[in-house]
């Protein structure tokens, strides 16, 4: 967020964005916590239940430097929901229980995408003498800017889900997912060095050297959800 702030600082790009980063923490945080933690009661594991972690309340998932990943670098994280593989029964093994639980974190994210870009094609729709616009200095309606929001909205979702799923070092969902193909050992081997690997992925970010390859890979699915709601415009 301070990153698109500082590179744009015209007063409605501010508000854009500072109105999309809130949606995103009083909303999708939750959302995304609440996936896992409903996938793992699903597969028979009511922990996160147990500790008051199967609510939409941010608060109650905010972790603070998954917070300041989020608004410095525009990717973060929140407090890991805590779950028991071991007690996730109608799973066949404990590491495919943690697989799926893991994996219903990012799914969550590219399911608000497509939630939200609906929304959005849906309010041009209904607003006659709108249309499609994605950024704020071509809108001059307030529909238009409230497009412009939507789809800021839908793009960090895709962001976020995407590089937790791609990321195999903790406090990522893909560390998790990759787990279920390691060797366990060798997968605890790895995280010996969580902390420096963690180190080197926030110099990257703070370089946008990793905003090439994850905005490939977020543009790819964009455009994937936009050829499947072109039936609405």
């Amino acid at each position: 967020m301070i990153f698109d702030i500082i590179s744009n600082p015209a007063p409605i790009n501010i508000v854009i964005t500072v109105f999309s980063y809130l949606i995103m923490f009083i909303l999708a945080t939750p959302f995304h916590e609440c996936a896992h933690g409903y996938m793992a009661k699903w597969l028979g594991d009511p922990t996160a239940a147990e500790h008051g972690r199967l609510t939409m309340n941010p608060i109650k998932h905010m972790d603070l430097m998954g917070t300041i990943g989020l608004l410095v670098f525009g990717v973060g994280w929140a407090k890991p929901v805590p779950v028991s593989p071991r007690r996730a029964r109608k799973a066949p093994t404990m590491k495919v229980a943690m697989a799926l639980t893991s994996a219903a974190g990012p799914l969550s994210n590219f399911l608000l995408a497509l939630i939200f870009i609906l929304l959005m094609k849906i309010l041009v729709v209904l607003c006659p003498g709108n249309v499609l616009v994605y950024d704020y200095s071509v809108a001059s309606t307030t529909i238009g800017y409230l497009v412009v929001a939507l789809n800021m909205i839908a793009n960090i979702n895709l962001r976020i889900g995407v590089f937790n799923l791609i990321m195999p070092i903790p406090p990522f969902d893909g560390s998790r997912i990759i787990l279920s193909f390691l060797p366990t050992e060798l997968y605890f081997k790895i995280m010996r060095y969580e902390r420096y690997i963690l180190i080197i992925v926030l110099v990257l970010l703070s370089s946008n050297i990793l905003a090439i390859p994850f905005g490939a890979v977020s543009s790819f699915l964009y455009n994937g959800i936009d050829f499947i709601t072109s039936f609405i415009c």
